[in-house]
């Protein structure tokens, strides 16, 4: 027995019950189940009997001596229940560092595990992603091809139209053949329409430049008649105003000097015919000014006619333009179904064969159905059917 037990033990009635676990004992083995709350009552009712157990006579020295080692043995006990427990306590403190710094490697370790693991997935997932982003941009590439940010011409609509019909539908589209062939039919569709209307609006505009040219010619012939008019007009009067002074001088150099008369008369018929002259050529400048005024309507009305049986071989060529489109469109349209259905029997024998391979190879009809599918969609890393 120990010192502590010797002392715990000392004078303590029979009916006193000891703690299960000694003073002594006590370890980091069992301190998880002493120090916790209650644990160490025990020892407090242990050292509490053993303390008040038994009442020394004061009187004497040796009961006095006696309640002093009572008193001292408590404090013993004490110290050993304390100590033990303050260590163990330390130790606690310390745990969750050490538990998180554990915890904290672990997570780390795991994660990059898992990456690791889940890389060749991501891998294939960015590689899936590019790839259907690629065929994404070029189906909005072709769409694009129909928009146009300001109204365009009609050459530039065509242009787009032959860009577009460069433009390639085949099996390099894969899965997203039938989007993409949709799309080039719709823009050729929308583009042809477009062709259509600014076809017929340029001619339209051909149309109105035409009669502004037309009505211009008209004015500008009127102008040039009136002008031959004034000046027609002008110079008879001019003529008339010579003639009338000319006459009055006549008349009155005829009063003056009768000898000049013949003379006089001479001059005045001399300056008639020029008169004359004058006034005729005047009349031949309003003909010509007319006769041009009438060459220029008959000239816009030739180039009205000829507009107008160019807009009808335009209108024509279109509509023979359409018509092959339509037929070309169809025929497109029925090729590439007939394709998607030759490739889909070719695929579907494929596959067929594949399966009765896999099924004389022993795996079941079902397994084998579910094996060629996950290898179609690839999703069986470095494998697949070659078709």
């Amino acid at each position: 027995m120990s010192a502590n037990q010797k002392a715990l033990a000392i004078d303590v009635p029979g009916e006193e019950k000891a703690p299960a676990i000694s003073i002594d004992d006590i370890s980091e083995a069992n301190a998880p189940v002493i120090y916790v709350a209650g644990g160490l009552n025990q020892f407090l009712e242990y050292a509490k009997a053993k303390a008040t157990g038994e009442v020394p006579d004061l009187t004497t020295r040796k009961g006095r001596e006696r309640i002093a080692s009572l008193a001292a043995q408590v404090s013993k006990s004490k110290v050993a229940v304390e100590k033990p427990g303050r260590e163990y306590l330390k130790r606690l403190k310390e745990m969750p560092k050490v538990i998180e710094d554990e915890l904290r490697e672990f997570v780390t370790s795991m994660d990059a595990l898992r990456d690791e693991t889940r890389k060749p997935l991501t891998d294939w997932e960015k590689a899936e992603d590019a790839r259907v982003d690629a065929h994404n941009d070029g189906i909005q590439r072709i769409k694009d091809l129909a928009v146009f940010a300001e109204p365009p011409t009609a050459a530039q609509v065509q242009q787009a139209i032959a860009d577009l019909e460069q433009i390639e539908i085949g099996k390099s589209w894969e899965e997203f053949l039938p989007e993409a062939a949709q799309a080039k039919d719709q823009a050729l569709a929308s583009l042809r329409g477009q062709l259509a209307q600014r076809q017929a609006y340029e001619a339209e505009q051909a149309e109105l430049a035409r009669l502004r040219a037309e009505a211009e010619a008209r004015a500008k012939a009127d102008h040039e008649a009136a002008i031959a008019r004034e000046a027609a007009e002008r110079a008879q009067r001019e003529a008339d105003e010579r003639a009338a002074a000319e006459r009055d001088a006549a008349a009155k150099r005829e009063r003056e000097l009768l000898g000049q008369a013949a003379a006089q008369q001479r001059e005045a018929e001399n300056q008639r015919l020029q008169l004359q002259l004058q006034a005729e050529q005047a009349e031949r400048q309003a003909a010509q000014a007319e006769a041009d005024r009438l060459a220029a309507i008959q000239a816009a009305e030739i180039a009205r006619i000829e507009a107008e049986k160019n807009a009808e071989r335009a209108a024509e060529q279109a509509r023979l333009d359409e018509q092959r489109r339509q037929k070309e469109a169809a025929d497109e349209i029925l090729r590439q179904q007939q394709a998607r259905e030759a490739d889909k029997a070719h695929k579907a024998k494929t596959n067929r064969a594949a399966l009765v391979a896999f099924m004389d190879g022993g795996m079941t009809e079902e397994c084998a159905k579910l094996a060629i599918t996950l290898i179609a969609q690839r999703k069986i890393p470095a494998i697949a059917i070659t078709y």
